[in-house]
């Protein structure tokens, strides 16, 4: 299996023990962020940082983020721009950028047309640097973007298919109740549970998100398995958010237990 960690699963580990983890929990490459509570690789040159991953055998399948980048405008444009050179110095293969998640923009036509906007805007600069960027749905309600099927049709309008993937997140997956999966649009399969018997769907937050195990309710298990059956080979990354799984005594042993259930399940399954 082609297991990742997302640095928000074990936002409290340094950039350096982030990398030692992952590597002894032999994924396949780790996503740094610059929205954790400290400094992006802890303040190391991104061309250092980039080299202390490759050392570990581990590549840096993700940079996030830019938020909200679908309400395009200078600010936005300069934060893109910033972060392809981050991800260029450091060996970043995609940047994630992150739709509004406020409330606002959620008009039938105005959200289309401002996701429109946004990435005709951003795809000359991941042509020009050979990157990808990795463009996130998210299901609450509140999203400007929830609908994997309406990112699928701006990339196919904007001939973007060599430069945008969508991230199906097995969490946001649910809560958008979008049950079409888009194999070869998508760029990583992001990974989380939910276990509170007591949670309607409309209530789950990501404060919620834990790593899997027999009690997930977000059908992790069968999301992956028909990803992979219809052709998915790319990584399949822990992001967690719940203050629970960051304050895990041992990360290592916990994570480690979850993608042991995962590979087992997915194994039986097939059999």
């Amino acid at each position: 299996m082609n297991f990742a960690l997302n640095h928000m699963t074990v936002p409290n580990l340094s950039y350096v023990d982030f990398l030692d983890l992952a590597a002894k929990l032999e994924c396949v490459g780790v996503e740094v962020r610059n929205d954790i509570d400290r400094e992006l690789f802890d303040g190391v040159d991104p061309v250092e940082a980039g080299e202390m991953a490759k050392d570990r055998g581990l590549r840096l399948v993700g940079l996030s983020q830019v938020y909200p980048f679908n309400t395009w405008d200078a600010e936005r444009e300069v934060a893109v721009r910033d972060l392809i050179a981050v991800a260029e110095a450091v060996g970043a293969e995609t940047i994630s950028l992150i739709p509004r998640n406020d409330g606002t923009g959620l008009g039938n036509g105005e959200r289309q047309a401002n996701l429109r906007v946004a990435m005709k805007a951003i795809l000359p600069m991941l042509i020009d640097a050979g990157i990808v960027a990795l463009v996130e749905p998210l299901g609450f309600l509140r999203s400007s973007l929830r609908s994997k099927s309406e990112l699928v049709d701006t990339i196919n309008a904007i001939h973007g298919h060599d430069h945008f993937k969508l991230v199906h997140d097995t969490f946001h997956h649910t809560l958008a109740g979008e049950n079409a999966i888009f194999t070869q649009a998508t760029g990583i399969i992001h990974i989380s549970a939910v276990v509170d018997p007591d949670l309607k769907i409309t209530e789950m937050e990501d404060e919620h998100r834990v790593l899997v195990d027999e009690q997930d309710r977000l059908g992790n298990i069968e999301q992956i398995r028909a990803l992979i059956a219809d052709g998915y080979d790319g990584p399949i990354s822990y992001e967690c958010f719940s203050p629970r799984t960051h304050a895990m005594p041992d990360p290592y042993s916990e994570i480690k237990a979850s993608f042991e259930f995962i590979t087992s399940r997915l194994r039986q399954e097939a059999a």
